[in-house]
């Protein structure tokens, strides 16, 4: 690769003065510049754009590391995300995996939006003691550097539950998302809460896996135990999908026999017959908010910790008893 070294030695000149030519400073003459400018495209010059970025302390690149990047849910937040990244001069990169670590502490990209919980709360409180901008949309973190963008879990769960109960269901199935998942373990303090209140209520509890291999799973057992109608809640409609699908195989109907309700309120959930009763939010306000926020921490500006609030859907999957 050609270096500045190359194009000072051939042109005769310092490498501080090829340096000034191709920044266009007016510490050399136009004449010096233009042969400098000559002699660095004819050897197909490339500028270290590392180098230079490292020097600025800036990339205008912002990253978003997820633990997974399957699903509506993720496509709608990053569109957000990146609407807003690039209105202000950023692009965004996305991330997953322990190696794209680095890109934090190597100044690679100038602040992160962090969805993973691969991520250790440690590690991302080591890097904004060193002052990296970070914004969290899946735990609670209190740090200067750190600006919190949550989604009301507990609200929504609570909305789901008490819709079930309203409805007249005793027994209650809920499968839950998988092991260290924030957004589950939130939905779950609010599903036992409203579990504990309502003491003539039967809530049981099945792991899942917030994908439809999960539901599927789920199925069987609520297949196997099944004497009477029953109401389930999904922690996330792509399981209230799989379980609809395997419980589809059955002569057991959805708003018959097994009333479902989930939570994202993903666009598939709209279109099935009868219509999946869900928890709504804004996937994409949710990741412009969050990209907002970290533009806002990059600036110096002091930022408060915000949440994304919830609605319940109704649809016939879930009827009265």
């Amino acid at each position: 690769m050609v270096s500045i070294k190359d194009i000072a030695k051939k042109a005769g000149v310092s490498i501080s003065t090829v340096s000034y030519a191709l920044n266009g400073s007016n510490k050399v003459t136009d004449e010096t510049s233009s042969k400098i400018l000559a002699i660095a495209k004819e050897l197909n010059y490339v500028p270290n754009a590392a180098a230079r970025n490292l020097k600025k302390r800036e990339t205008k690149i912002v990253g978003v590391f997820l633990t997974d990047f399957r699903g509506d849910v993720y496509g709608d937040l990053l569109h957000g995300m990146k609407e807003i990244s690039n209105i202000q001069g950023y692009d965004l990169i996305v991330c997953s995996g322990e190696q794209s670590h680095k890109m934090l502490p190597e100044r690679m990209i100038d602040g992160a939006i962090i969805l993973d919980q691969m991520f250790a709360s440690e590690e991302l409180l080591k890097y904004a003691d060193l002052g990296h901008k970070i914004v969290v949309l899946d735990r609670e973190l209190d740090h200067p550097n750190i600006n919190q963008v949550l989604l009301d879990n507990k609200a929504g769960a609570t909305l789901a539950m008490e819709h079930l109960i309203e409805l007249g269901h005793k027994k209650i199935y809920v499968v839950t998302g998988p092991e260290g998942s924030y957004d589950s373990m939130q939905r779950m303090k609010a599903v036992r809460m409203v579990s504990e209140r309502s003491q003539d209520v039967e809530c049981i509890e099945i792991s899942g896996n917030f994908e439809k291999t999960g539901g599927e799973k789920a199925a069987e057992q609520i297949i196997a135990e099944y004497k009477e109608p029953v109401a389930v809640f999904c922690l996330n409609d792509e399981m209230a999908i799989g379980l609809w699908n395997r419980i589809s195989e059955t002569d057991l109907k959805i708003g018959e026999h097994v009333h479902l309700i989930g939570f994202d309120n993903i666009e598939l959930a709209g279109y099935m017959q009868p219509r999946l009763s869900t928890i709504n939010y804004s996937k994409q306000k949710w990741g412009a908010l969050a990209a907002e926020q970290l533009l806002k921490l990059l600036s110096g500006d002091t930022v408060e910790n915000e949440r994304i609030y919830v609605t319940l859907v109704k649809g016939a999957s879930a009827k009265r008893v």
